[in-house]
This record gives structure tokens, C-alpha cells and sequence, in this order.
């Protein structure tokens, strides 16, 4: 079975959903492009990109483009209050130092914000560690222990925990399994593999 994440970007889909036609969007942690191209595209967005990484910048710049090359976790000094309608960060918050601070300024700049990250509660998750005490993998989540970029591993709940405790609203959630389709309640803490929400300031 070919990876979820390498199909057709099912996480796309939702997140083009929240997006408004013509909208302004910053993508955060924008590696390729694609997402950005698919806004583009799809939803006649002005964007910009931004990532740490010069080689999938180069790729972004390739498909004609707007990007920068910055460093996350030092925040978005650069960008005024409000200044785009919406601000991405799509499977890299788990991969932030300070992963409250990236939200805080992901709602500062935009007047919405949309942060889609693995779920590190997923019954698959829980089930491996569980049964073989080692730190488990999944189609989502391919790495071992001593390589993954992911350095902060939180729940569906943490992360509304997070948003609750700071002043952050959680206007929308949606759910994805770990094939990529979309699910909906019950027990979606352990069922969802990637949750992708739609934060405002409160």
C-alpha cells in the first residue's frame, strides 16, 4: 500500500476546506511548495512560504513560488499583526522547540490560523509501545527513535489542553485515519491519526 502521506494529500483537502477563495495565506514549514501550489491553484490564494530548509525552497521557488527562508522557533517578527487571513502550519509543529510561542504568532499574524500535526495517541501507537517497549512506528510516523525530526510528541487532547489554557480558540477540528480518510466521533482521541484544526485568538 502506497504511504497516506505520499497519495493524494487527503490532509490538502481539509485544509483547502477552511480556506476562503482568494484568501491570503502564510504556509509555514513549507518544504516543496505543494500545498501552497495547490492554494494557489485551487483557491486563486496570494501566498507566501516559508521554511528553514533551502532545498525545498528551491523546489518551491521552481514552481514560481513566493518564499523565505526563516526559522520558525524564533518566531514571525517580520509579519505585522493580521497581516494574511490565514496562517498553515501542516505536520511540522511536532518538529517546533516551542511549539506554544509558533502558535501564538501563527494567530498574531493571521486572522486564522490552521495546524494539522500526528496524533501520538493513535491506538496503533499506544498498542506497539505497549506490547513491544519500544518506541513504535507507523505509516504516518516512519522513523526510529534516533533519527525522527519530531521532537515534541503530543495527544488530540494535549494540544486542546495547549489551546485552552492560552487563549487560543479552536473554531473547527477534523480527523483523518491513519489511510487518510476522514472520520468523526466516537472515540476519535485513539482513532485519528492526524488532526487538522482552525484556531483564532480568543
Amino acid at each position: 500500500m502506497i504511504d497516506y502521506r505520499l497519495r493524494l494529500k487527503p490532509d490538502y483537502k481539509l485544509i483547502k476546506e477552511f480556506i476562503t477563495e482568494g484568501a491570503t495565506v502564510l504556509d509555514l514549514g513549507c518544504g516543496d511548495g505543494t500545498l501552497l501550489e495547490a492554494l494557489t491553484k485551487d483557491k486563486k490564494v496570494k501566498g507566501i512560504g516559508v521554511d528553514i530548509h533551502p532545498e525545498g525552497l528551491n523546489e518551491a521557488m521552481a514552481r514560481g513560488l513566493s518564499v523565505l527562508q526563516l526559522d520558525l522557533n524564533k518566531g514571525l517578527k517580520s509579519f505585522k499583526d493580521k497581516s494574511f487571513d490565514f496562517v498553515v502550519l501542516n505536520m511540522t509543529l511536532q518538529a517546533m522547540w516551542d511549539p506554544l510561542l509558533v502558535i501564538q504568532e501563527m494567530v498574531r499574524v493571521g486572522k486564522a490560523a490552521i495546524v494539522g500535526f500526528p496524533n501520538f495517541g493513535h491506538w496503533q501507537l499506544l498498542f506497539r509501545l505497549l506490547a513491544t517497549e519500544r518506541m513504535p512506528k507507523t505509516k504516518t510516523l516512519p522513523y526510529d527513535w534516533y533519527n525522527t525530526p519530531n521532537i515534541r510528541l503530543m495527544t488530540i487532547n494535549d494540544f486542546k489542553a495547549l489551546c485552552s489554557n492560552n487563549g487560543i480558540k479552536i473554531v473547527k477540528d477534523r480527523y483523518l485515519n491513519i489511510s487518510g480518510v476522514e472520520i468523526h466521533r466516537p472515540f476519535i482521541r485513539w482513532r485519528a491519526a492526524e488532526g487538522i484544526f482552525l484556531l483564532t485568538q480568543k
